[in-house]
């Protein structure tokens, strides 16, 4: 069977560069903390179905929610208050008090994002150290004293509680109200010193977990990559040991044809090195170039037939995995009879799985086989089935009846779109 396929497909993958902080979308006051100057880089593999990149909502502002939180505490200390002192019948001037307890929280809406940046720079795990304690303690002080200062003005220049004569001299106002409010400025820092701390651990934590996911990711590409370079020698040699037996029976025209062919196949091979999956139509144009060669060794011996509608060709299947698979028959199924045999290639899907089967007509597997060396080529195929799919794949062998030995593989269907459909 001749296979004449399209365009050659690559595997697409889609990198989408952001700058924002690693939690914006998830709790609202996580964009307080903005932790910024990341690289954040999304890669979408194009080897799922329904893949599609969507656009992340764009997060609010950090001073947005900064002050949206601060204004929901003076709203509620102001109505608190101003409702408290209603209903116990005491009478101050109620809109200029509630504006002046609505108002006095600027200084620490101001101050937040200092705060914040303060404990990322001097964190509270550091409490040993005396620039740690120096440098939260100036800002405590700095902070207590503005907002004191800011209530005086406030009460100076509003009167909101309808003092006659009037308020006290702004000087005493200030002192007052920054002693008077001590206790509640330690507990207002320590409060925003301990969410940008947790919030800081959990962005440490998450930035930990996706260089993890990194990490373990080109670690098993790697690995793969290794498994796949193991195998092309493999073929390469076995390939080289056959075109050396031809000339060593002046089959010599022979041995030039099966040299073409295998250059065809190393470039082929070179052309995808960077692909661990292709569409299933370029992986058995690849096995169909390797039954060529083979075709020259044993002639008539050799009896191919592929039997794979042709609607399977884009589904994503793992490169260099039916070569081995088709070499293993030929080896013990061919080679070792005199008149040869024949090999089928089957492909079908079922529901979500795509399968592939192999069988040839020779002796069967032995009793035990598996536990005995199977050789590096079916070993190499296990080892990178699991690395792609984990455990969402089957790999089979087992004895036909009456005679013959069927390997298939099974794996995810996944069909990607095509520039131009693949034609038999």
């Amino acid at each position: 069977m001749q296979l004449n396929f399209g365009e050659r497909l690559g595997s697409i993958n889609w990198t989408v560069r952001r700058y924002q902080t690693a939690h914006c979308i998830r709790q609202a006051i996580g964009c307080i903390v903005g932790f910024s100057g990341r690289v954040v880089e999304y890669i979408l593999p194009m080897d799922a179905p329904g893949t599609r990149l969507e656009s992340p909502r764009r997060p609010l502002p950090r001073w947005l929610w900064i002050a949206a939180i601060w204004s929901g505490v003076g709203l509620f200390d102001a109505t608190q208050n101003v409702f408290v002192m209603r209903a116990e019948g005491m009478h101050h001037a109620w809109t200029r008090l509630f504006a002046t307890l609505l108002l006095s929280w600027l200084p620490w809406a101001l101050a937040t994002p200092f705060v914040l940046g303060l404990s990322r720079r001097y964190p509270p795990a550091r409490w040993k150290r005396f620039s740690t304690w120096g440098m939260h303690l100036a800002a405590f002080a700095t902070i207590g004293m503005s907002f004191a200062a800011w209530s005086a003005v406030l009460e100076a220049f509003l009167n909101p509680w309808a003092l006659v004569p009037g308020p006290d001299p702004l000087a005493t106002l200030w002192l007052n109200k920054f002693y008077n409010g001590l206790l509640s400025f330690v507990i207002l820092y320590c409060a925003i010193l301990l969410v940008g701390y947790m919030l800081d651990s959990q962005e440490r934590l998450a930035f930990q977990q996706t260089e993890t996911a990194r990490l373990n990711e080109q670690l098993t590409k790697a690995q793969l990559h290794a498994l796949r370079r193991q195998i092309e020698p493999h073929f390469l040699f076995n390939t080289l040991h056959a075109i050396a037996g031809l000339v060593r029976e002046q089959r010599n025209n022979a041995a030039v044809t099966m040299i073409a062919g295998l250059s065809d196949c190393l470039r082929r091979v070179m052309e995808d090195s960077n692909r661990q999956q292709v569409p299933l139509g370029e992986e058995l144009e690849f096995v169909q170039k390797y039954l060529d060669i083979q075709k020259v060794r044993f002639a008539e011996r050799l009896q191919v037939s592929v039997h794979v509608p042709s609607e399977l060709f884009p589904a994503q299947f793992p490169s260099l995995i039916l070569q081995p698979v088709v070499e293993n028959a030929v080896k013990h199924g061919i080679t070792k009879r005199v008149q040869g045999g024949a090999i089928r290639i089957a492909g079908f899907r079922t529901n979500g799985t795509l399968t592939l089967s192999v069988y040839n007509d020779g002796p069967g597997l032995p009793a035990g086989w598996e536990t005995t060396n199977s050789g590096i080529g079916i070993a190499n195929v296990r080892t990178r089935l699991q690395g792609l799919y984990g455990d969402q794949f089957e790999f089979t062998m087992k004895n036909q009846n009456p005679d013959g030995v069927e390997v298939s593989v099974s794996v995810p269907f996944v069909s990607l779109p095509v520039p131009a459909a693949f034609e038999e």
